[in-house]
């Protein structure tokens, strides 16, 4: 039914049927309240035939107060604006995403005067990335009469993108890295004996290595003179995220895939402070992204474009494939993150034997994302069989991840086993110890 009755027309209704009361003795009074009934029916139906096109001078439109990021409440404003000669009493109720968790009422109930606006607004909070949409808007809007509610919708239907929360990624690292987020990213930092790109010259200094004494300079300015080192800019790092079967494992409501996008964007945030280049490739079967090396503000926008509707897939990632593709895309030597996790030898012995496509033209390093429960497994005296079974699994996982971090490193990579808390400050430290050493 396009009309609800009001309560106007409902107390006219019961004022009708009071004189019924009396019709015992007057039977004309019920022949009188059934034509009143009539009547006032009719008369409804007349308000609405007459009310039900609502003007083109009343629209409504929907803003957003900001980009849509997991576990980041968004307001959504509803500016309803009358053009119209005449005031409007209306009723709105706003479709949104049912995955988004509403904080409040999406309904309500005001008047909009002639030639005005009035604004409402409500929040939702979405829990993952993807593609949502929001609907039209419901409307009430009381007839002319004040006897029924015209309904109608307003509004278009409106496609929104729920990115990483790339605040969450910037807290992330400054959390992990403190002060050195400023001292030793932020600025170009000047360490004596580190580093490869040249800064500058000055006096030596006990202590300083032979190898960096300039000898022209030293000729030229009749004392012992020393080249000065700073850690190198413009170095390129690629982020290689596993998009297969284990990273669909779900800790602390969000899966292995969630955490290691947002270290990906936490160590991208310090690459880019640092002035170095990042890039990012996300892999399964096939290669499914690919994001080049490059840094600024507009780049990391480009990275959570990619990564917005991208979910891990139920089958085991193509290492080979995934490393043949960053060697034959990067000329340039390079630090390679590789975000994954392996619990058997099949996967061990794929990721190993695929690395020597990177090696020794780029630096690697594994982090495998362990599962917390694993280690606390091992930790507890079993309580029956069933738990000495279950013991002895997760011995025999954390064995054979352990075996092929040894073999990655004896490739000359290197290897993190983290759990998704510390994913991020563990490879925020990496990186930023591969850049003090000079190891690329």
């Amino acid at each position: 039914m396009r009309f609800v009755f009001t309560r106007r027309a409902y107390v006219l209704l019961a004022l009708g049927i009071v004189p019924l009361s009396l019709s015992w003795k007057v039977p004309e009074l019920r022949t009188a309240v059934f034509a009143f009934d009539a009547l006032l029916i009719a008369v409804a139906i007349a308000d609405y035939l007459l009310s039900r096109k609502l003007p083109n001078e009343l629209s409504i439109r929907r803003e957003f107060s900001a980009r849509f990021a997991i576990g980041d409440a968004v307001t959504v404003s509803l500016m309803v604006q009358n053009l119209a000669a005449r005031c409007f009493y209306i009723k709105v109720k706003d479709e949104y995403p049912a995955e988004m968790a509403l904080e409040e009422s999406r309904e309500a109930e005001f008047k909009v005067p002639a030639q005005s606006d009035v604004e409402f607004y409500y929040h939702v909070t979405p829990p993952k990335r993807g593609s949502y949409e929001f609907g039209r808007t419901a409307v009430r809007y009381l007839s002319r009469l004040g006897l029924v509610w015209c309904q109608a919708e307003l509004g278009s239907p409106q496609a929104v993108k729920v990115y990483p929360n790339m605040r969450r990624a910037r807290e992330m690292e400054l959390k992990a890295l403190g002060a050195r987020s400023f001292l030793a990213i932020q600025r170009r930092a000047v360490r004596r004996g580190e580093g490869r790109e040249f800064e500058s010259m000055r006096d030596y200094v006990r202590g300083d290595e032979l190898r960096h004494i300039s000898w022209t300079a030293t000729a030229r300015r009749s004392k012992l003179t020393t080249r000065q080192y700073q850690i190198e800019r413009d170095q390129t790092v690629m982020i290689a995220i596993d998009a297969g079967r284990l990273m669909t494992g779900r800790i602390n409501d969000e899966t292995k895939f969630d955490t290691a996008v947002h270290a990906s964007l936490a160590l991208m945030s310090a690459c880019n402070r640092a002035g170095d280049n990042c890039g990012l490739v996300v892999f399964g079967r096939r290669v499914r992204r690919f994001v080049p090396p490059k840094r600024g503000l507009e780049h990391i926008d480009g990275v959570l474009e990619s990564l917005y509707d991208l979910e891990p897939d139920l089958i085991e990632p193509s290492y080979a494939r995934g490393f043949q593709y960053i060697a034959s895309n990067l000329k340039k030597r390079a630090f390679v993150v590789i975000l994954t996790d392996v619990v058997d030898k099949d996967s061990s012995k794929d990721l190993i034997h695929s690395l020597r496509l990177l090696r020794p033209s780029h630096l690697p390093l594994v982090a495998t994302l362990g599962d917390r429960d694993l280690n606390a497994a091992v930790s507890q005296i079993p309580g029956n069989i069933k738990d000495v079974f279950r013991q002895s699994a997760a011995e025999e996982i954390i064995h054979q991840r352990e075996t092929a971090l040894r073999m990655v490193e004896t490739l000359g990579g290197l290897a993190l086993d983290v759990t998704t808390q510390t994913l991020a400050p563990r490879l925020l430290e990496s990186y930023l110890r591969v850049k003090e050493r000079a190891m690329l």
